[in-house]
């Protein structure tokens, strides 16, 4: 039936217009990299993180060629753990009180001094170990304050819950990718040579969050000292039940995800596999990883990645068990595949969790959940080598995924429990809001 309206007659290109169909938005991870601030964000991320990893190799090598201790060698790589408990408890506030940007680049530039500091001739080792602790002391507190800004660029809802994704998949890729080219760097230049390109990628990355992020204010006031700022605001962010159970769910699986990686060595030997089936056992975890987050991020919907977080993070660690068999190696690989594929519950947690804390508190929580992360795999990675001296590198895996598996079900039935609580809670702001 013809449209004989004034409007279609007097402008029928605007009828047309109207009738058209809509052009179809991008959805997905199509839709986080629009944001231009995001894209930013996400080459910075991989400048520092590829200067982070090949600094942590090079250095090792440097570490070694000067003592000739394998000791001290290992030592380099322990302390990119430990003092991020040390970073993530006092340092926290850092995150709030002060505008991100500004945090982000001084970070980094910290980051690219205590690498130029390693680059210079005839540094002791003590120097070089110093600046390998300021490195893991001011990562937590960088970090944070990245993860709690993509919720101010990408709002807190499933772009968020993306964009985090994304910054994960590059992380794996570069234990991937950044392992392999710093042992192409250790090839052709010396270690110090190798931390001397490192020192342009966190430069690199301090530009890229200079010029190209926007300045937002401060999430809280400076009001106290900086440390007694930073645990007020830890324990306030522990004070809430809901807060502290997703915080355990972030902690605990990957403490006992990385105990075959702490332990890859002794069983690639077992296997007579070589150093080709050592690398193929460390790369297996992030493959995985790296495979169940963008599956679960492009093809899952929000409401369906929430829903099967807390069965997933049941069975993320039910592969371990397949170690008991006494696997070769490409069983092996297979299971280690798989846990890995399992992580892709932290894309529910991750929306929970920005829900849970309250925005003054949004760069002290991510900067205390990252602390945490680091601190616990490497206890976890300690404990795996304890164990293993007695009940042996199969018998440990099996373990840890038997005994993992078990602390996951349990705090899978407190996060549930959890849930009702801080919909209560929601519903009740709600109502004193609207007053209804």
């Amino acid at each position: 039936m013809p449209d004989d309206s004034p409007l279609a007659t007097r402008h029928p290109e605007r009828v047309a217009a109207a009738t058209r169909p809509a052009p179809r938005q991008p959805t997905g991870y199509a839709a986080v990299f629009r944001v231009r601030e995001f894209r930013v964000v996400f080459v910075a991320h991989a400048c520092s993180l590829l200067g982070l990893v090949v600094s942590e190799i090079s250095l090792s090598v440097l570490v070694y060629d000067l003592t000739g201790s394998p000791l001290m060698s290992a030592l380099t790589f322990a302390l990119g753990f430990l003092p991020y408990l040390v970073g993530g408890t006092l340092l926290a506030g850092v995150a709030d009180r002060f505008p991100a940007r500004r945090v982000l680049v001084v970070c980094d530039l910290v980051c690219a001094g205590c690498v130029g500091v390693m680059v210079l001739p005839g540094t002791p080792i003590a120097l070089l170990l110093a600046m390998r602790c300021a490195l893991a002391v001011v990562s937590p507190v960088f970090q944070g304050t990245r993860t709690a800004t993509l919720a101010d660029v990408l709002g807190d809802g499933e772009l968020f819950v993306l964009g985090r994704s994304l910054l994960r998949i590059v992380s794996q890729s570069a234990l991937l990718a950044g392992f392999g080219l710093g042992g192409v760097l250790l090839a052709v230049v010396p270690p110090r040579g190798a931390l001397l390109i490192t020192v342009g990628t966190f430069l690199a990355s301090a530009a890229l969050l200079r010029f190209g992020t926007r300045r937002r204010p401060a999430r809280a006031t400076a009001g106290t000292p900086l440390v007694r700022d930073s645990l007020k605001g830890t324990r306030r962010v522990l004070a809430d039940r809901r807060v502290r159970v997703l915080l355990l769910l972030f902690w605990v699986p990957p403490m006992f995800v990385v105990v075959p990686e702490a332990l890859a060595a002794p069983y690639a030997d077992g296997l007579g596999a070589g150093p080709a089936g050592l690398g193929l056992l460390m790369c297996a975890p992030p493959v995985g990883t790296i495979a169940g987050e963008l599956y679960a991020g492009s093809r899952l919907r929000p409401a369906t990645r929430e829903r099967i977080a807390l069965p997933l993070v049941c069975l993320t660690l039910l592969p371990y068990l397949g170690y008991a068999l006494h696997p070769g190696l490409d069983r092996s690989l297979l299971l280690l595949v798989l846990a890995g594929a399992g992580s892709a519950y932290t894309l529910g947690l991750d929306q929970w969790f920005v829900r849970a804390v309250p925005e003054e508190l949004r760069g002290r929580a991510m900067t205390l959940n990252t602390a945490g992360l680091m601190t616990v795999q490497g206890v976890g990675m300690a404990l795996a080598g304890v164990v293993a001296e007695f009940a042996g590198v199969t018998a440990t895996v099996a373990g840890a995924g038997a005994l993992g598996a078990l602390v996951c079900v349990l705090l899978a039935v407190a996060a549930r429990r959890t849930e009702g609580a801080a919909t209560e809670r929601r519903d009740g702001a709600d109502h004193d809001v609207t007053g209804r």
